[in-house]
């Protein structure tokens, strides 16, 4: 098994040079001027992307912004005093409330409260489907009838039928561990997948369904389902470039439940995909320190997957045959 270790990290790029959750090449020089306390790189950047309805570049800057402004407060509150009517910026208020909700022993009251913020980011954009995945994760967090959902999530199609986050935030609400069941989860991932464009992150649906499977205390659906959602995810995963950023969040996602189903070799080509690229989610669901835990669990797919190599002697032959 030894022998085979080293071998197997072809592909695999050294741990020191595995980085967690790193910015594309638009992102991150917002981030750098952010640090110096300037706003206006990021508010341009959100700007580009809801004049040229690149929603989908637009949730995921919205996410990191956001981030950036609950660690820098008075960064963004320089925005928002210079544009408060600002769409990006009103944005950007929206997800900062709902997260800082979420993250409170007060998480109702304080959702509740931000309902308001989030018909405003709504109002100043109306094409805007971010907005919406927004109001979906507001309304996980505020017990909201299936109802109240169901509305939610015809606003959000409306203005863009196949929105990534809106629909992985739609298949959270409908998750076991909220307010669906394992089979109503399966079986609105597996039909947006089958509806998806080609090459869009949307078929990895089924995969995010087979996660939140598997990290249920209960269930029991059955093995073949589990594998299909794989197999789907898999698929599409192929479809892009080793060390591409934009997969790497479902790469990461997809690694885990292939471990999970112990489906060793195809976890291996799923982290030489991934290179560089560890994502804060799933591992973060696990330990406090993600880049750890990625790292730890991609040692032990390398184990796993040379354990399962025969030894080879210098002609090719197993050295416990005989031939």
């Amino acid at each position: 098994m030894v022998r085979h270790t080293p071998r197997l990290a072809d592909g695999l790029p050294p741990d020191d040079e595995v980085l967690l959750d790193v910015p594309d090449e638009r992102l991150a020089p917002a981030l750098v001027a952010a640090g110096r306390g300037d706003y206006g790189p990021a508010s341009k950047l959100l700007a580009t992307t809801r004049e040229a309805a690149e929603w989908e570049n637009r949730d995921r800057y919205t996410t990191r912004l956001a981030a950036f402004a609950r660690s820098r407060p008075e960064w963004f509150d320089d925005w928002l005093g210079a544009s408060p009517h600002d769409p990006d910026a009103l944005l950007v208020k929206a997800e900062l409330a709902v997260v800082r909700g979420w993250e409170s022993p007060a998480r109702a009251e304080l959702l509740r409260e931000s309902g308001p913020l989030l018909t405003a980011a709504a109002e100043a954009d109306p094409r805007d489907p971010v907005p919406w995945r927004i109001a979906l994760d507001h309304a996980r967090g505020t017990h909201a009838s299936h109802t109240v959902f169901e509305q939610l999530w015809e606003e959000a199609v409306r203005r863009s039928s196949y929105h990534y986050g809106c629909h992985a935030s739609a298949l959270q609400y409908l998750s076991a561990a909220w307010y669906g069941s394992h089979r109503e989860c399966f079986d609105f991932a597996e039909r947006a997948a089958s509806d998806a464009l080609p090459g869009s992150l949307i078929q990895v649906l089924p995969a995010r369904a087979a996660f939140a499977y598997l990290t249920s205390p209960s269930g029991n659906l059955p093995r073949e389902r589990l594998d299909a959602a794989a197999d789907l995810a898999i698929a599409l995963s192929r479809e892009y470039a080793a060390g591409d950023p934009w997969p790497a969040e479902v790469r990461n996602l997809l690694t885990y439940v292939l471990v999970r189903l112990e489906r060793w070799d195809d976890a291996l080509e799923q982290l030489r995909l991934i290179g560089p690229h560890a994502t804060s989610f799933p591992w973060d669901r696990m330990a406090d320190d993600p880049l750890g835990q990625f790292l730890e669990l991609r040692d032990g797919v390398r184990i796993e997957v040379a354990s399962r190599t025969p030894l080879r002697g210098p002609r090719g032959r197993d050295r416990s045959g005989d031939h």
